[in-house]
């Protein structure tokens, strides 16, 4: 073999980010969570390291020299009572390897799987997404099929403009789109320190009510630092008041909606379908083709909710390795957790905001959700 079909693996260099970006935003199969940015706001919000390999092809006595083939993103995680672990990535749905060939994208893999031990870990998660929409995978039988409590992205083929999404949307969207307007309610879109405070109100609120800890408003400043115009904040407000925040991230083509949230009481005036339209709308502008709603849980309430857009469900498959190779799920362990989740959440409603605001960080940043 000679030297320019040699691919060695190696980790992300200080000064390599933008040709990792580079390559990010040229893989047909890439998230915005692939985007070194994501690795670095993990790393200043929580502390958390991250492990990035980089595949290269090629060595210095090729004309154009070596050539990025590959990246696979991770982070160490500390967490208590459980140790060290690898995730490819925490807090977002999708963080699995891209590579040219689906032979480097394996390579990847087993690199990160021979390295655990140096990196004193055990084990490592990896969140695919499939490629294929679940009826079609179903309709074939597949063994990446979701169950009906299997967890999905959400995902939207764009139209070139937006005029053309709204006119393909059925009436009743489109009337409840326009009752948010009629309502008095208006929308602001920018990535602003002033909009991921405003944001945050709103965030934090809801997660408090959902019974959920919260994540510290420092990493949505992190995250609005190093995105850039890679990100947008909209912002829903009733005279002057936010009522609803919504992020999204770009990366090429494709668009993600990791957090969306309205305040309760103001629900009856539909924030959330101006929102929404506010940031679909945007990222038509934008000339993306992809909008991906985000997580959940096949057949229920969100699904329902961001089915109504038009999108359509792409089963989430995540597994674990170990040095020896994928683990098998373990549904005991998924089953205790489900039973005790009850509990916390009725616990965590009952807390003042202020109290959830300061404690939720501090136990957010070891659930890799």
């Amino acid at each position: 073999m000679t030297e320019k079909n040699v691919i060695s693996i190696k980790e992300l260099k200080p000064g390599e980010d933008v040709m990792w970006d580079d390559y990010v935003r040229s893989h047909p199969c890439a998230s915005p969570y692939h985007f070194s940015a994501w690795g670095k706001s993990v790393q200043q919000a929580y502390g958390h390291t991250g492990c990035y390999l980089v595949a290269w092809q090629g060595g210095q006595q090729d004309p154009d020299g070596p050539k990025i083939v590959g990246v696979m993103p991770a982070v160490k995680m500390s967490i208590p009572l459980k140790g060290n672990t690898l995730c490819s990535l925490p807090f977002c749905d999708i963080g699995m390897g891209l590579g040219d060939s689906d032979q480097v994208e394996a390579q990847l893999i087993s690199h990160l799987q021979d390295s655990l031990a140096g990196y004193r870990v055990k084990s490592m998660e990896v969140r695919f997404s499939t490629n294929t929409p679940m009826e079609v995978l179903t309709a074939e039988g597949g063994d990446d099929s979701p169950t009906e409590a299997g967890k999905v992205s959400m995902i939207l083929d764009l139209p070139e403009t937006a005029e053309e999404l709204w006119k393909g949307f059925k009436s009743k969207l489109r009337s409840q789109i326009r009752k948010a307007e009629k309502n008095g309610l208006t929308h602001e879109l920018g990535n602003r320190p002033d909009l991921v405070t405003e944001f945050y109100e709103v965030f934090a609120r809801n997660m408090r009510d959902l019974g959920s800890p919260v994540h510290s408003q420092a990493w949505f400043e992190a995250l609005s630092e190093n995105y850039g115009n890679d990100m947008v904040i909209s912002i829903v407000r009733k005279d002057g008041v936010p009522v609803g925040g919504g992020i999204v991230l770009y990366c090429g083509g494709k668009a993600s909606i990791p957090w969306a949230s309205t305040v309760a009481e103001y629900n009856r005036l539909a924030p959330n379908m101006m929102l929404y339209w506010s940031l679909l709308e945007e990222t038509c502008r934008r000339g993306c083709t992809r909008f991906d709603f985000g997580r959940s849980t096949y057949g229920e309430g969100t699904y329902k909710f961001k089915s109504q857009w038009g999108a359509r469900p792409y089963a989430l498959v995540w597994r674990e390795f170990d040095h020896a190779g994928q683990k098998p799920q373990e549904a005991d362990k998924e089953n205790s957790v489900s039973r005790i989740r009850p509990l916390i959440e009725a616990f965590w409603r009952k807390l003042p905001l202020s109290i959830s605001v300061i404690l939720g960080p501090k136990l957010r940043r070891y659930i890799s959700l």
